[in-house]
């Protein structure tokens, strides 16, 4: 069950978005009376409150705004429990002076901003003893494997108990507690006013991740990345899991570099993780942890896509053919091999653009490569057979194909290039990766200029098509998927 957290200054605030709340389909909100401005008012919020009510008043050490005596803020909970509030949330060291009275469930409440203390599992036995109706565990994940340790801690155990991990490592707690037995997860109604670490907003906990449909049998996908935030591909994914009826969910993972290897290996067998989607920068630090790398994660020492299976780990790279079939709707359609005697500049070193310089010198492009960092874009270079610009050069040379594979000019710093418009050559391909604004700089200057233009939406769209075609054997619709993206970073821009 979805829990909607209400932090409003006055009464009649909280008293009109629990209205509203229940009007949306809400079925419990969290009434976060420490945010109320001056003396609570119980009576006034809860009788004829059109719904279930979680009672809550956070002191400061615990995360909460509370700033008055202790004992006056023992006394509105026992009171909430004299009129009758569905729930109460009782930190521990306070359990055994606010008795149990009436209908009224106890939440025992733990709460550590710090980290996921090793001992975690002595903390819940000894709430265990406090007379709860649910035990509530809410610590900081500092390493993915954190999350791994709430969720099972949560199934393996005969109290109802929610334990969920604060902070954007946390995340995967918020969403899969339905799979792992949790009774209560946490939301509010708006992303923009997050009462926790990490909360994700009510829209998005159902709409975007299906939350009220996940149960024991949902199979468990995601992305990895760090930082994670960026990452679109949970829309596209998720939007046609829901489509064609499956019992899927698609969720966005943060693993810093230092826990990728303890993440494959122990925390994806862990969850039962069948598929992940890899971007920075794991990209190319990934290959050596895949047991069966097809052809293309070989050649081009890169994958984005992650199949696990009893063999270990399958990698793949969508990321090359995608690029190629988009690039090749720049040429006529009449040509044999569209690549053939063209030249091709690549901006960039890490895995995109290895993925498309690999596929375009494996199709006889003479392919140049330049990078801000020299060292890598030598490297490169050697690997491929291919030639290098210095940074300061690029664009100097004549070719047929610009491809930007650098984050320059991605959203917010929209109003950068990567490369002088006066470079741009009337009748050049120009084809940037950035999807996020569709319309880069680059993009912009590139129509103006009379270039044939391929935009990173066209790209994204077709790398996560055929992920999803390895995640189930079964083609997405590429229309639902575009407009899917094309809505969320319309909404940013608007925004």
């Amino acid at each position: 069950m979805i829990c909607v957290s209400i932090g409003r200054g006055r009464h009649k605030h909280v008293i009109a978005e629990h209205r509203h709340l229940v009007d949306v389909g809400v079925k419990l909100v969290e009434l976060r009376l420490d945010y109320i401005n001056g003396a609570v008012k119980l009576k006034r919020l809860l009788t004829d409150r059109p719904g279930p009510v979680l009672v809550t008043v956070r002191r400061e050490q615990d995360g909460g705004r509370w700033a008055g005596m202790e004992a006056e803020r023992q006394m509105v909970l026992r009171t909430a429990i004299v009129e009758g509030a569905d729930y109460v949330d009782i930190e521990e060291d306070i359990a055994a002076n606010i008795p149990r009275y009436g209908s009224t469930k106890r939440i025992i409440s733990y709460h550590n901003f710090r980290e996921t203390p090793a001992d975690i599992e002595e903390i819940h036995e000894r709430m265990c003893q406090l007379d709860p109706d649910i035990v509530k565990l809410a610590t900081m994940a500092n390493s993915p494997h954190d999350n791994i340790r709430m969720l099972k801690l949560a199934q393996r155990n005969d109290v109802p108990t929610i334990a969920l991990c604060m902070g954007d490592m946390g995340t995967p707690t918020r969403i899969l507690g339905a799979k792992y037995g949790v009774p209560i997860t946490y939301s509010t109604y708006s992303n923009e006013r997050t009462l926790a670490p990490g909360q994700i907003g009510y829209q998005q906990m159902r709409e975007l991740y299906g939350y009220e449909d996940i149960n024991a049998d949902t199979e468990i996908y995601g992305v990895i990345a760090d930082p994670i935030g960026h990452s679109l591909s949970p829309q596209l994914h998720n939007a046609c899991f829901r489509e064609q009826g499956m019992n899927r969910c698609y969720l966005p993972f943060r693993v810093p570099r230092e826990h990728l290897t303890s993440f494959i290996q122990e925390d994806c067998p862990a969850l039962d993780i069948k598929g992940l989607s890899v971007t920075i920068p794991h990209k190319e630090t990934i290959v050596k942890l895949i047991k069966q790398p097809d052809a293309a994660v070989q050649g081009i020492g890169a994958a984005n896509t992650i199949l696990f299976d009893e063999g270990g780990p399958s990698g793949f790279n969508s990321d090359c053919d995608a690029a190629l079939a988009s690039l090749a709707t720049a040429f006529k359609s009449d040509e044999a091999n569209p690549f053939e005697n063209k030249t091709a500049l690549v901006l960039g070193s890490g895995g995109v653009a290895k993925a498309i310089a690999w596929g375009l010198k494996n199709r006889g492009v003479d392919v140049i490569i330049s990078s801000r960092t020299d060292e890598s874009a030598a490297e490169l270079a050697e690997s491929l057979g291919c030639r290098v610009m210095p940074w300061d050069d690029r664009g100097l040379e004549r070719v047929d194909i610009l491809i930007n594979g650098t984050p320059v000019g991605m959203h917010p710093n929209v109003n950068e290039s990567p490369i002088d418009k006066i470079r741009l050559r009337p009748g050049m391909i120009v084809f940037d990766t950035v999807y996020n604004p569709e319309q880069t700089l680059l993009v912009k200057e590139a129509r103006q200029r009379d270039c044939k233009v391929v935009t990173g939406v066209d790209m994204f769209v077709r790398q996560a098509a055929l992920q999803y075609q390895r995640f189930t054997g079964t083609e997405p619709s590429r229309d639902l998927m575009r407009d899917t993206l094309k809505k969320i970073t319309g909404a940013a821009k608007a925004s």
